[in-house]
């Protein structure tokens, strides 16, 4: 299933995507695509539901984000090969962890803000993993169990922010509208392979990242388990899970996004994003 939120920021509606394209408003059947909804139970019951039964949604309205109550964004760092090189670092060890705050995430089409005072916002195309029930301890064996889905997820960043300042990278990764997700939240079973899925970005029609899933150094599954050993996973929980090679801070000599600049990215089978940048004030 390919599952969204429709309507105004603050008064999205569940919905999903029916096989010619159309919205179909969920609201009699879960109350938002968040917390126990995206149980493997629940999921399985929107399935069996015919999509033609549910009404159509008509008109072209906003899309939000593609899942509701995020508690953790949790985001991994260096973690593509070819994407560690072009920027000078050696690939870890262990994943690299970081947090974005909840607070960023927008729709995938919202307008992303560039903060007071950056110098250094930057785009980065990632997959999102989206856990559906609580993990704590789980193996590698076991960890797609507890993976609800899949979206296409912007990791906004600003390089200053998050490099040249003092502390950690979150300061970089957290600005308001520095997490679109979506469209779509893609249920696993629609995935025949995470780690081998093409991804892309866009900077004013001009291709930037040209990338894929297989040359993840930490797989999904992998870092479901390996995550799972520090700390909880909640439904609803967002694992971005890091980007390929392209971003503007790798550019020679590096570029970086102002306003009136248009981001476009997509992950195959995972629906698109466009983004124009304008100044926070």
């Amino acid at each position: 299933m390919k599952l969204l939120r429709y309507g105004e920021a603050g008064s999205e509606r569940p919905g999903l995507i029916d096989a010619d394209g159309t919205i179909r408003d969920l609201s009699a059947h879960v109350a938002d695509i968040a917390g126990t909804t995206l149980h493997p139970a629940s999921l399985d019951m929107l399935s069996k539901l015919d999509p033609k039964s549910l009404p159509a949604v008509s008109g072209s309205p906003r899309i939000g984000a593609c899942v509701a109550g995020t508690g953790k964004f949790i985001c991994i760092g260096l973690n593509y090969s070819d994407h560690a090189a072009e920027t000078g670092a050696t690939v870890p060890p262990e994943p690299i962890i970081f947090m974005k705050a909840s607070s960023a995430i927008v729709g995938p089409d919202d307008d992303v803000l560039i903060p007071r005072g950056s110098v250094k916002t930057d785009w980065e195309v990632e997959l999102g993993v989206v856990i559906g029930k609580t993990a704590k301890y789980v193996s590698e064996a076991d960890a797609f169990d507890y993976v609800a889905g899949y979206c296409v997820s912007h990791d906004v960043s600003e390089r200053a922010f998050q490099a040249e300042r003092q502390g950690q990278w979150t300061k970089g990764k957290s600005c308001d509208t520095f997490g679109p997700i979506g469209p779509w939240l893609i249920t696993k079973d629609e995935v025949k392979d995470p780690q081998n899925l093409p991804m892309w970005l866009k900077v004013n029609g001009k291709t930037m990242q040209n990338g894929s899933t297989k040359t993840m150094v930490y797989g999904v599954a992998y870092l479901v388990s390996y995550l799972s050993q520090f700390m909880s996973l909640h439904p609803g929980d967002i694992i971005s899970t890091g980007t390929p090679p392209g971003v503007g801070l790798g550019m020679k000599p590096p570029v970086f996004l102002k306003a009136g600049d248009v981001v476009e990215l997509g992950i195959e089978g995972m629906g698109t994003q466009k983004q124009t940048f304008r100044a926070d004030v």
